[in-house]
């Protein structure tokens, strides 16, 4: 099994005149096991977070702990253009296939040495220290990995279905949080709390690394993409510049991406890594009921997507979008105000009604992430788009949902939080965001 050589040039493999559905299957599981693991892992570090502040913080698991963890996190998602942007030139210039291998075995390695940290009561202020290295070297890596598995799916994909497979790419984040939230739940469950503390919490981050090994044999059985075999003339005619090239003729999408994709970032991430912790902390929730009521609302969500991108195949980007942003502003302070009711089904009640925005801009936003940029740069395009807001706001929501929260003293101000960016994702998407969902995948949308 070889997973390519940095620099060597995409094999000339004969691209099919017409994808199989079988082979749009297989890059939809190849893709979408990279994804996976990332989110496997970004899920447990939230679900887990007063334990690691525990482990790694002086102070115990206190809210000041916990403050840090998530700073953590969003110290290591400001990384994710950096990573991304090279992971995506790299894709560009070798290969979908190369690039993607690469990146799940790095993501593997650096979620499993996370199991395999000393202590702050063992090492003082070195173990934090090595934590923020580790994650801030695998939130490069992520940076790449998403926008790669989505561009691989995208460029499988038949042009009238490209929002229904990739919404499994969408959906394979959220199994990823799912799994990492039913596995968080598990060793709640099956150690006493000075067991969980102790060592309890490394066994899920040390089981990331056969899944990844899983992955890496998935994505080497799968061929490079036809889209781009065809654009780079098998491999040998590629972009010497892609990210100059990108930032040159491709600012305009990057910007209305980034323009469209923020809401989503506070939406999704404020639902599955933060409102957990505030079912517990502040509505008196045990953290089991609070971690089932959030996998049952990814339960429900999950199979609703593809239905998503269906809709939007037939319909058209912008409509879902639109309607989105708008369920944004309208449905999620109704949601806060369900689970403020208090108890299980609140809570559950609350997410449900949460997961209703979710459901037109998710699997939409990851499909535009692709479509908005041409074949020859999409990789490197799309990971400076989507990293320089997306995933910047992934990793700072969640530290910045509890910072309102504690400043202000309620859960509204998260939504205020939400609906400044939904409303710039209205302006962008109505004014200047172009209908993608019938354009050819090789053209430059804004040129």
């Amino acid at each position: 099994m070889s997973i390519g050589t940095p620099g060597a040039p995409a094999p000339t493999a004969a691209k099919p005149e017409r994808a199989t559905k079988q082979q749009i299957r297989r890059a939809v599981y190849a893709g979408g096991v990279g994804n996976f693991v990332e989110q496997f892992d970004y899920g447990l570090y939230g679900y887990m977070a007063p334990m690691l502040a525990s482990s790694f913080f002086p102070g115990g698991g206190g809210a000041g702990a916990v403050l840090s963890t998530y700073a953590v996190l969003a110290v290591a998602c400001v990384f994710r253009p950096l990573g991304g942007t090279l992971v995506g030139r790299w894709g560009d210039r070798v290969g979908r296939k190369k690039a993607l291998l690469w990146t799940i075995i790095m993501m593997g390695v650096s979620t499993a040495l996370i199991g395999a940290l000393p202590t702050y009561q063992q090492v003082g202020f070195l173990a934090p220290l090595l934590l923020v290295v580790i994650r801030t070297f695998q939130g490069m890596i992520s940076g790449g990995e998403y926008v790669g598995a989505v561009a691989f799916i995208v460029e499988w994909a038949k042009p009238n279905q490209r929002a229904y497979y990739t919404s499994y790419a969408s959906n394979s984040c959220f199994l990823g949080i799912l799994c990492g939230a039913g596995v968080a739940a598990l060793v709640s469950t099956l150690f006493e709390q000075p067991q969980l503390e102790s060592w309890g919490w490394r066994l899920p981050f040390l089981a990331v690394l056969p899944l990844s090994l899983v992955g890496l044999w998935l994505r080497s059985r799968i061929e490079e993409t036809p889209e781009f075999l065809r654009e780079t003339n098998g491999g040998t005619d590629i972009v010497r510049s892609p990210v100059r090239e990108a930032l040159r003729e491709q600012w305009q999408a990057i910007l209305v991406f980034c323009g469209a994709s923020i809401m989503l970032a506070i939406l999704s991430y404020t639902w599955v890594t933060y409102y957990p912790e505030y079912l517990v902390s502040e509505l008196g929730l045990s953290r089991s009921q609070a971690l089932l009521s959030n996998l049952i609302s990814v339960a429900v969500l999950m199979p609703l997507l593809p239905l998503a991108g269906k809709l939007s195949d037939r319909i058209g980007r912008k409509p879902m979008l639109i309607s989105g942003a708008i369920c944004c502003i309208a449905l999620v302070p109704l949601a806060f105000a369900i689970g403020e009711l208090g108890g299980f089904g609140a809570a559950v009640g609350s997410q449900l009604v949460y997961i209703i925005p979710e459901f037109f801009l998710t699997g939409i936003v990851t499909t535009c992430s692709a479509e908005l940029f041409a074949t020859r740069t999409r990789f490197s395009a799309s990971a400076i788009a989507y990293n320089s807001s997306f995933s910047v706001f992934m990793g700072v929501t969640p530290f910045v949902a509890a910072l309102l929260v504690n400043r202000f003293g309620t859960i509204y101000a998260v939504w205020a939080y939400l609906a400044v960016a939904a409303v710039l994702a209205l302006v962008v998407i109505t004014v200047f965001m172009k209908e993608t969902y019938r354009s050819e995948l090789s053209a430059n949308k804004f040129a």
